[in-house]
């Protein structure tokens, strides 16, 4: 039982995991884009990608940038089309073992709603919200909502999403 546990924990996490590639199946970096070099008026600072991360990575049509502004991690993600393997944050962190529960959803710096969840383990956790946005000004508070507007061709790549984490 635990063995299969593990197993399906190793799945999820290689599911979760997939945004963060390019088309091509190798790693993106930093650079490989024109990231943002601020969020919510903080100055971001380029953090490698983890082996963890980048060993699990593939077929995302997008790239992935993490990122600090000192106090928070953020990870943000290019998206060039509409696709099922974006996955909500709190996706991810279940699926590496994370306590999620949810939080009311908070108002975004720049506009928008975020959707916000507390992360636990080991004693610890940490606020993460996310949102994702396009060129046009329209921002979407889920990764379900944002697809299926996506996909309806109802805005147009490229999407940006945060995926903002703080200590609690």
């Amino acid at each position: 039982m635990r063995r299969r546990i593990a197993l399906f924990g190793l799945a999820a996490l290689a599911a979760a995991l997939a945004p963060f590639m390019s088309r091509s199946g190798a790693a993106v970096t930093a650079s490989a884009v024109a990231w943002p070099t601020h969020h919510e008026g903080r100055a971001l600072t380029a953090l490698p990608l983890s082996p963890r991360e980048a060993a699990f990575l593939a077929d995302f049509p997008g790239q992935v940038g993490r990122f600090t502004d000192g106090e928070r991690e953020i990870i943000v993600r290019r998206i060039d089309g509409a696709t099922r393997r974006l996955h909500p944050a709190a996706d991810c962190l279940r699926a590496i073992g994370y306590r999620i529960t949810p939080l009311p959803a908070q108002r975004a710096a720049q506009g928008g709603t975020m959707n916000c969840v507390r992360a636990s383990r080991d004693g610890e956790s940490q606020r993460v919200c996310e949102i994702i946005r396009d060129q046009a000004g329209h921002h979407w508070p889920d990764v379900s909502a944002w697809y299926w507007s996506a996909l309806a061709g109802a805005s147009a790549a490229p999407w940006w999403s945060f995926v903002v984490a703080e200590a609690e």
